[in-house]
């Protein structure tokens, strides 16, 4: 990944340019909250908006896209079909519905929320279907591990072209990234300051106070050192903008090992193997 500033991109494996960096909409409340929340992200630089179904705030994603004065082309809008929306069908209208809320014409990326047993291989060839009619410039899954891989992509015709998982310091997913790297998937960052805890973190402190920055700064440099794509979640300004202020320092090697160290196979989501929603 070239790093070079908030509006730099990573490159897809169709070609699809997609900013490396963005904002993450999960638990912001439907209405003012979200929409100033986009507004002032893409005031502050973001070109990347995440959001899902499931958030039920799609609604208002769009009207802060629409109430900035930043031109649709230029914004990278992510959306994800949910777990009960699952199915070949069910997934075509489900897609159609987040459109609707979005008020647009088209997605950048649509994710499968969860590898929803029995079901993600028909939801993919769904996401594909809308792929070909040009309705999305991009299609991907969230939450699936190597061997979900491995089984959506020996049934399917188009590779997957982002994963989207939990990823922070005590989940960092070696293997994982390693084979989607393998694959040309890209790997994208949920959840990467593990809900605020990171500024818990004795050698994040120390590092923060050797770069001059946060441990969260810190922790989103090292996302993108890594290659993975982040998508921070705030709904307050100066979060916002402070979360983006980390294109101005390099973590050295040693240090993003010493960062690397840190995990511990430790989840604060669902086990994407063994959920029940």
């Amino acid at each position: 990944m070239n790093i070079t500033d908030i509006h730099g991109t990573v490159t897809l494996n169709n070609g699809v340019e997609m900013p490396y960096f963005g904002l993450g909409v999960f638990e912001a409340n439907e209405g003012t909250e979200t929409i100033d929340a986009v507004e002032y992200a893409l005031e502050c630089g973001y070109r990347h908006i995440d959001t899902a179904a499931m958030y039920m705030n799609e609604k208002s994603v769009g009207e802060g896209i629409r109430k900035s004065d930043i031109k649709r082309e230029k914004i990278f809008v992510t959306t994800k079909v949910w777990n009960s929306h699952q199915g070949y069908q069910e997934t075509i209208d489900a897609f159609h519905r987040s459109l609707d809320r979005l008020q647009l014409d088209y997605l950048d990326l649509y994710l499968i929320h969860w590898p929803v047993h029995a079901k993600y291989i028909d939801t993919y060839r769904a996401l594909e279907e809308l792929y070909d009619m040009k309705l999305i410039r991009a299609i991907g899954v969230s939450n699936f591990l190597e061997h979900q891989l491995e089984n959506l992509i020996s049934n399917t015709e188009i590779m997957p072209m982002v994963n989207q998982v939990e990823f922070h310091p005590y989940l960092t997913s070696a293997s994982l990234l390693n084979y989607c790297n393998s694959k040309k998937i890209q790997f994208e960052a949920w959840s990467p300051i593990l809900k605020g805890k990171v500024n818990e973190i004795p050698i994040l402190i120390e590092l923060g106070e050797k770069y001059k920055k946060t441990p969260v700064q810190i922790i989103l440099r090292w996302d993108l050192q890594k290659g993975v794509v982040t998508i921070p979640k705030s709904v307050k300004k100066e979060r916002i903008r402070s979360n983006s202020d980390i294109f101005d320092f390099q973590i050295a090697y040693e240090d993003i090992l010493k960062i690397d160290a840190l995990n511990r196979n430790e989840r604060i989501g669902a086990d994407p193997d063994n959920f029940d929603f």
